[in-house]
């Protein structure tokens, strides 16, 4: 009898046990599914981003503007002859740094969504009250000015460009949980600063508020952040990937600001193609020297298939 019971306890016993594996493994599964849910929302809100209206699948030039006044539009007889819009926009003036534009008296243009019919003064991108929009076709083509370096140009965007009607979508790695890695983040001097150069060939100084580090495959990582003003950390970087799977100029990738003793979670699953893959007029930051690594990241977005677009 006593045999018995023993046998009886010993098998709730058991019992337990595989229950307590069933919770584990529901709890477990749980996560999983929370975590599979959440990348696929930033997955859904990354395309979205793009293929906007005035997302950056609808750039459609990029026209540098010398000192002096230039007439720009459509039409052949232009100084600067944009690949979309009315025939004649008008007549853009750069001197001493400033921009001032008057509107041609035939073409139906809006300056930040009102009616424009008279001279105006025009801020670019580096303004903090950001760049002003210069809006044509009824709203669906935009204009506005940036500014990279010392020099302007003409950024034109329109909601016809075949980059945006043709997109086909993006292709991932396989989202895995083991590329949320967490880094230390060590903060350089105030005021630092990196030179960072773009696809278009020049160098900017750009805030470089310090760097993370993170260990994989029995190694330490770095990667130097820059700061684009809203307080997370901004990566641009390569690995392994790069020109291969992933496209060649690297990819970007943001972190939330570190945590009080400077733990930074760094996703690579979110790791995703600067706007020149898409677009031949975006101006790409490039992965500063600091920032290509000697590892493969297997996860993130892929090459586009620009065939496919076509």
């Amino acid at each position: 009898m006593i045999g018995v019971l023993a046998m009886g306890m010993a098998l709730a016993g058991c019992g337990n046990d595989n229950e307590g594996d069933n919770v584990d493994a529901k709890a477990m599964s749980a996560k999983d599914e929370a975590f599979q849910a959440d990348q696929q929302r930033w997955r859904r809100q990354r395309v979205q981003a793009l293929t906007t209206p005035d997302g950056w699948t609808s750039l459609v030039g990029l026209h540098w503007v010398e000192p002096g006044p230039h007439y720009f539009g459509s039409d052949a007889d232009n100084g600067i002859r944009l690949g979309a819009g009315p025939a004649h926009v008008g007549m853009i003036e750069l001197r001493d740094g400033r921009l001032r534009f008057v509107p041609d008296k035939d073409a139906a243009l809006t300056l930040d969504g009102e009616p424009l019919s008279g001279p105006v003064a025009i801020r670019a991108d580096d303004e903090a009250a950001g760049p002003s929009v210069i809006g044509f076709d009824e709203g669906k083509g935009l204009i506005t000015v940036l500014k990279r370096g010392d020099r302007h140009a003409l950024r034109v965007k329109h909601a016809d460009a075949a980059t945006r009607t043709r997109f086909q979508g993006l292709d991932y790695w396989p989202a895995d949980p083991d590329w949320q890695v967490e880094g230390r983040f060590t903060a350089h001097p105030p005021g630092t600063t990196l030179p960072v150069g773009n696809i278009i060939g020049t160098l900017d100084d750009t805030p470089n508020p310090g760097v993370v580090e993170f260990e994989r495959d029995g190694k330490t990582h770095r990667l130097e952040a820059l700061d684009e003003g809203d307080g997370r950390l901004f990566l641009v970087f390569a690995d392994l990937t790069s020109g291969h799977e992933s496209y060649g100029a690297g990819r970007f990738l943001y972190a939330n600001p570190p945590s009080a003793d400077g733990r930074v979670l760094i996703d690579f699953n979110q790791a995703y193609n600067p706007p020149c893959v898409f677009t031949p007029f975006a101006t790409c930051p490039l992965p500063p020297l600091e920032n290509r690594l000697d590892l493969a990241v297997t996860a993130g977005e892929k090459k586009y298939d620009h065939d496919t677009a076509n």
